[in-house]
């Protein structure tokens, strides 16, 4: 989708959008074509529209002796997610509409360049889709909408339009890589799609299954072992800053490319949904394409621990007990608890390598994250109060909400093992709060850590105003926004 910004509607164009705020329709009487003002708004108000967020009305006006669609679209309130959404649901309407070309004259609504920039990030997120496996489409489900013109009367982008950009692109290729089927998206392919960020200046690393072994990975190699598909561990390390010294912040992304539970099998119904369990190294990957499309003035390494869990004749079995690179020992209770022992040998080896101040995991860790917090929230846990604190403000800032749950000694005790240092698993109660504390037990004495179980927020099994039913992008826009906040000169 091609966005380019005017002063006036071009004279051919196919259709015109007026965003709309709640309860303005008298307010837009100026703004909408001469003429054609009073019937228009008498219509809306007939069909309700009222401005309401992402509410949309349409109809056609005479333009030059022939039909013109002028779509009117709620922003509410006009600030914030209202702007979002609308923007969202405007191309939700047109998008296959059989229209190429779109104008939206912004002109008279006083939106500041943040506002304004928000209202057009909408458009593009719901614009995104994959379609690459589809072969029978009809006319009606192709995307025709190809041009939009912005009308902002000065005729120019609004300040940061490059980095909303930039944003855009890493949430793209998180959800490109959430929504690729297992058989094409696995450890190896999953590195290949993330190796052109080199182009835009990130360093990309490697380890393979022998590196892995060799530094003692014993908990990441026994989730793999069961696969013909090879782990591997990615690194991506951004500096936008003029400090190669500098301590980077490490992300830490679950990537379990297909997750079947291994041994303890998980049910055959819905099963087909376990590509997106590596929604958590989605996220990070996107992040990192995002800083660097933007230039972010800050140092950053993303690291993905990649596996497929599987469950062959070599597979890890309930009961058996591994070392992971820290020296501790693990009785893997239940082999479905994989992604934990993914994360703690990629956060051990993360702090030996980079000896970060803080360092943050994402991942789609637990079922029981949705029961606790649906698809409303992801949950944050940490060690430090002022690092949980940034978080949940930049998830209000960014749209990807988060909420804080507890650890505490009482749920660490959970997790002790009679014949190892702990099992992976602790008692069907609190199991995301014991898979936190799991993590815990790898975080070095004053390392700043928190840990983002993002199960229920990386796939969407609804449309809603800003993307379709499918992958979201979610935890892009939030880590992004994190470290514009707190990391960047």
């Amino acid at each position: 989708m091609n966005f380019t910004f005017a002063a006036s509607t071009p004279q051919r164009i196919e259709a015109v959008a007026y965003p709309i705020a709640a309860d303005g329709l008298d307010a837009a009487a100026g703004r909408l074509p001469e003429g054609a003002s009073g019937l228009v708004r008498a219509a809306a108000r007939a069909a309700r529209f009222d401005g309401g967020a992402a509410s949309v009305f349409e109809t056609y006006v005479g333009e030059a002796d022939a039909p013109q669609r002028l779509v009117l679209v709620g922003i509410g309130k006009g600030a914030g997610a209202d702007l979002e959404n609308a923007g969202g649901a405007l191309v939700a309407r047109l998008l296959t509409s059989g229209i190429t070309s779109l104008a939206v004259d912004v002109s008279g609504l006083n939106l500041s360049d943040t506002d304004l920039a928000r209202l057009l990030f909408g458009m593009r997120e719901r614009a995104w889709r994959i379609d690459t496996y589809r072969t029978r489409m009809k006319d009606q489900e192709k995307p025709t909408l190809v041009d939009i013109v912005v009308v902002t009367g000065g005729g120019k982008a609004p300040a940061g339009w490059d980095r909303q950009i930039g944003i855009y692109e890493g949430v793209a290729l998180a959800r490109e890589l959430v929504s690729e089927p297992a058989n094409v998206l696995y450890p190896e392919s999953f590195v290949e799609r993330c190796r052109p960020l080199a182009d835009l200046g990130v360093e990309i690393d490697v380890l393979d299954e022998g590196q892995m072994k060799s530094l003692g990975m014993g908990a990441l190699l026994g989730v793999a072992q069961g696969s013909v598909r090879p782990p591997r561990l990615l690194v991506m390390r951004w500096n936008g800053t003029d400090d190669d010294a500098s301590t980077p912040l490490c992300l830490v992304g679950k990537g379990v490319t297909f997750d079947s539970g291994g041994i303890s099998l998980k049910p055959g119904a819905g099963m087909e949904d376990m590509k997106w369990d590596m929604g958590g190294a989605a996220a990070v990957a996107g992040t990192m394409k995002a800083l660097a499309a933007r230039k972010a003035k800050a140092h950053v390494v993303g690291i993905c621990g990649l596996v497929e869990n599987m469950p062959d004749g070599n597979a890890q079995r309930p009961g058996d007990v591994v070392t992971s690179m820290s020296g501790q020992t693990i009785e893997v209770i239940n082999t479905d608890a994989e992604g934990r022992l993914v994360l703690c040998d990629a956060l051990h080896w993360a702090q030996k390598t980079y000896a970060p101040d803080t360092i943050l995991d994402l991942a789609t860790l637990t079922g029981a994250m949705i029961i606790a917090l649906g698809h409303e929230h992801g949950g944050v846990f940490s060690n430090d109060d002022a690092l949980a604190g940034s978080l949940i403000d930049a998830g209000l800032q960014s749209g990807d909400k988060l909420w804080r749950l507890p650890l505490s000694d009482a749920y660490d005790k959970l997790i002790n093992s009679p014949i190892a240092d702990m099992k992976n698993v602790g008692p069907r109660q609190a199991g995301s709060i014991t898979a936190a504390q799991f993590l815990q037990r790898y975080i070095e004495k004053g390392v700043k850590w928190a840990h983002l179980d993002i199960a229920g927020m990386v796939w969407s099994d609804k449309d809603t105003p800003i993307w379709a039913k499918g992958a979201t992008g979610y935890g892009v826009r939030l880590l992004d926004r994190y470290i514009a906040d707190n990391h960047e000169g």
